[in-house]
């Protein structure tokens, strides 16, 4: 069986007006705009997503902080909970909200991420706010080994009571076949985390042939669920949010290459398939449309 994902939760909010592409970035819907945070969930849902996420990429502390906001974190986060359950109580389907465990300091950038002592009263904080309204948690666009780990063994702590899932998603180098942005090898990552009673493995945010080759790997290493969530952009190196380096979009992605990857995906055995940056409901529609064509 294969779950639908939804997309990129951030650019869809730039694109209605609700978030920047600097400062609070996604974080910003949730305190000026939250109903439009629910609209997006709605929309990804109907497109035919079965599973949501939170949007609690940027409710960390050095987003926050660049607007005095960063004791808010977990209470945004919280209620970034609260509007995915919102959305997902409210389909006629059966919808799953994934709670974002994401990175603390800037994506892909495994150079910056931040001390073990840091990170890990953070990422707990963090998944005890999700927590009450998660259905499994995403520890999602990890960079290298040890920001997965921190990530992860907060949301098994956190998820404890109610047994929920653990998913570790990592996000690569975009040369195929050259492990993590960190450099380590997905062998390697793997066996890193193999005492940690995880659900399963995905790769986001990142280009789709990376990804393939990723699933790929990953598939001859565990029986674990796999899956894949690409982007739709080219990350230059020494990107961050508010710097000079930006994201150029790729053109050789509409939603007709979309759909095709996330295919290879699945006959490669991803379980999860969805997408990330710049991927909106519409490509999520035409995704749950074709794989429904493949269902037997």
């Amino acid at each position: 069986m294969v779950t639908v994902m939804d997309g990129g939760m951030g650019r869809e909010l730039i694109r209605r007006g609700a978030a920047l592409r600097s400062g609070l970035w996604s974080a910003k819907a949730l305190v000026d705009a939250p109903e439009i945070v629910l609209a997006v969930h709605r929309d990804f849902i109907a497109a035919g997503a079965r599973i949501v996420t939170t949007n609690s990429y940027s409710c960390v502390p050095s987003y926050l902080g660049k607007t005095g906001e960063a004791h808010r974190y977990a209470e945004l986060a919280g209620l970034s909970g609260q509007l995915a359950r919102e959305a997902a109580d409210g389909s006629a389907e059966p919808v799953l909200v994934a709670g974002s465990m994401p990175p603390l300091d800037e994506s892909y950038r495994p150079d910056l991420v931040i001390d073990d002592s840091e990170a890990r009263p953070i990422y707990a904080a963090l998944a005890r706010a999700l927590e009450p309204h998660v259905d499994l948690f995403l520890c999602e666009t990890m960079s290298c080994v040890r920001e997965s780990r921190n990530a992860a063994e907060a949301a098994l702590a956190a998820g404890i009571p109610r047994s929920i899932p653990v998913y570790v998603s990592w996000t690569l180098n975009e040369e195929p076949g050259t492990g993590l942005r960190s450099g380590e090898s997905i062998q390697d990552a793997h066996a890193a985390l193999a005492d940690l009673p995880l659900a399963g493995f995905l790769f986001n945010c990142t280009h789709s042939d990376a990804i393939e080759a990723g699933i790929e790997q990953i598939g001859q290493l565990t029986d674990l669920p796999t899956g894949g969530c690409p982007n739709r952009f080219n990350v230059p190196k020494g990107f961050t949010l508010d710097g000079e380096v930006s994201v150029q979009a790729r053109e050789d992605f509409e939603a007709e290459q979309f759909v095709l990857a996330a295919e290879r995906f699945v006959d490669r055995g991803a379980s999860f398939v969805g997408g990330c940056c710049g991927i909106g409901p519409e490509d999520i529609a035409a995704l749950a449309d074709r794989l429904s064509e493949r269902a037997p």
